[in-house]
């Protein structure tokens, strides 16, 4: 089915309603200096209530990298008659001109907010002639624009708890430079997360819960999808879900869009001989009975990267428990422990 017809069939849009009829402005996608503001790329019909204009697909990851409990909404655009090239292990080859957006928010059931959000940032990845760019864009108080903010920014959130307590977030929006810091395989600007593995689910469209890969391929997207379905496809568990997988496979599943942007070959990283990605099959790779390469404060003191039925005595388990800048792993992205997350390690290394 082509591209067009398929979205006029409704191809939908999480924030509801009626497709709209914008046009993303392909001469500030392909300019080689970043637009001062958001709407300027005209990827959204409403900036404010995130419906993304005609043409930008939402979609979401089945198991999501933690940005200290922020929510997000992700978005993918692909020129007309272009398409991404499917890989089946790493991220997909798009065409210059794509587009790769993600919207961080918080709850916030004020009457000014749109759909219970308050919008912080929204990061744009911009497939350009010389490769990938980023650039960080921060909502303004009245949630109607965002302002490019190539110097970064930091700001202090608010961030309520199931059990009552409310945590605040040390909230930093990367700088430009940052960026490369996670988003750098070799010495290329990459994206992370729309792999193969992490967007084998249905999304909830307003037509109704769709396989996500299938819906790419049928809206022209991507192309060289292989055949035999989802069930064919690789795919990972939800960390979160005990149903979708085993504990180990979630939290290898965890690990992998967690870390592995680091941890991996060619990521900045590699030196630490720790390899965290999903395909990875060693033990000794992934930290079992493997000493780190260094030893101070982000070592803990701690023999091993993961000692076996031991949380407690393991680097891994040790440094996502902290936040302290020194020791902390993640390094960026993150000012909170994800305590959930942890609490997966923890039950993983203790059964290992």
């Amino acid at each position: 089915m082509k591209r067009a017809a398929h979205i006029l069939l409704g191809l939908a849009l999480w924030a509801g309603g009626v497709l709209p009829a914008g046009a993303v402005n392909m001469e500030a996608v392909l300019s080689k200096r970043p637009t001062a503001v958001l709407s300027a790329y005209g990827l959204f019909e409403d900036g404010g209530a995130q419906r993304p204009a005609k043409g930008v697909l939402p979609y979401d990851l089945i198991t999501p990298l933690f940005s200290d409990y922020a929510e997000k909404r992700r978005f993918v655009f692909v020129p007309e008659g272009k398409a991404a090239s499917y890989d089946g292990e790493d991220i997909f080859s798009f065409p210059v001109g794509s587009v790769l957006v993600k919207t961080f928010a918080y709850r916030d059931e004020s009457a000014s907010a749109a759909h219970g959000l308050r919008l912080i940032e929204t990061r744009l990845l911009i497939h350009g002639e010389d490769g990938w760019h980023a650039y960080p864009y921060v909502w303004n108080e009245a949630q109607s624009e965002a302002v490019l903010k190539v110097a970064g920014a930091r700001m202090e959130i608010p961030v309520p708890r199931p059990d009552g307590r409310t945590l605040t977030a040390r909230y930093a929006v990367p700088n430009v430079n940052q960026c490369k810091g996670c988003h750098v395989s070799g010495k290329t600007l990459e994206p992370i997360g729309p792999k193969a593995r992490n967007l084998n689910h249905d999304f909830a469209y307003e037509s109704g819960p769709a396989n996500q890969l299938s819906t790419w391929q049928e809206a022209g997207i991507l192309t060289a999808l292989p055949e035999g379905g989802p069930g064919a496809w690789p795919r990972v568990p939800d960390w979160s879900d005990p149903e979708s997988g085993t504990l180990a496979a979630r939290a290898r599943a965890y690990l992998d869009v967690n870390c592995a942007h680091c941890h991996k070959e060619d990521g900045p990283a590699k030196t630490s001989g720790l390899f965290l990605t999903w395909q990875e099959k060693d033990p000794a790779r992934w930290g079992v009975h493997k000493r780190p390469v260094a030893a101070g404060r982000g070592s803990g003191g701690l023999a091993f990267d993961i000692a076996p039925g031991d949380p407690e005595a393991s680097i891994l388990h040790y440094r996502m428990n902290s936040a302290d800048p020194g020791i902390m792993m993640p390094e960026l992205g993150r000012s909170l422990i994800h305590e959930e997350g942890v609490a997966l390690i923890r039950a993983w290394i203790g059964q290992l």
